[in-house]
């Protein structure tokens, strides 16, 4: 990554991190959205697994907990939460449209229609943007209950871990200051 603050870099090299900085989250969207579209899921005849559900937010958690402390180091703190954050939330949101596919396979009843990978992604995007329109709804107590975590992970995720995100580009910010403490508030 270029050295230097973005304002006093050249207009070329500007313009080179600004291209960098839009192609990697659309690629990494890209490729996220293809491996959720073309990876083989798990058999009809087996349940999806809780501890795999688990393991995968806590792999959710752990990557966007290293990609906060990233952001504060990097040289260009702003551009690199928006790397962050294009790798997180869609990796986010696709783990939630596989476990409903999943659930879906196994226990059509489960929503109030069958659902296809389409629905599932569709399903949770509408759910995360608080939208809910209502077409597909969850109709076990087991989909309710994981659309419930969802939920309240959607609105930790849009709050408390965009602050921390705000909070490392400052950090970041800070450090490039001269004379600055950036662990000071």
């Amino acid at each position: 990554m270029t050295k230097g603050s973005y304002d006093d870099l050249p207009k070329a090299a500007r313009r080179r991190l600004l291209i960098r900085s839009i192609a990697r989250p659309v690629l990494t969207t890209t490729v996220l959205l293809l491996l959720y579209y073309l990876l083989p899921l798990g058999d009809r005849d087996r349940d999806p697994s809780a501890l795999g559900f688990l393991i995968s937010l806590v792999l959710v958690g752990v990557l966007l907990t290293v990609q906060v402390r990233q952001i504060s180091v990097s040289e260009h703190p702003r551009l690199r939460a928006i790397e962050s954050l294009s790798l997180t939330v869609p990796l986010f949101l696709l783990m939630f449209a596989t476990v409903y596919y999943e659930i879906a396979r196994v226990t059509p009843a489960a929503f109030s229609q069958e659902l296809t990978r389409t629905d599932s992604l569709y399903f949770t995007i509408t759910t995360f943007a608080s939208v809910g329109f209502g077409d597909i709804t969850a109709v076990s107590q087991t989909t309710r209950v994981l659309v419930m975590i969802q939920m309240v992970i959607d609105l930790i995720l849009v709050g408390i871990i965009a602050h921390a995100i705000v909070g490392a580009v400052r950090i970041g910010l800070a450090r490039k200051q001269p004379g600055s403490d950036p662990d000071s508030p």
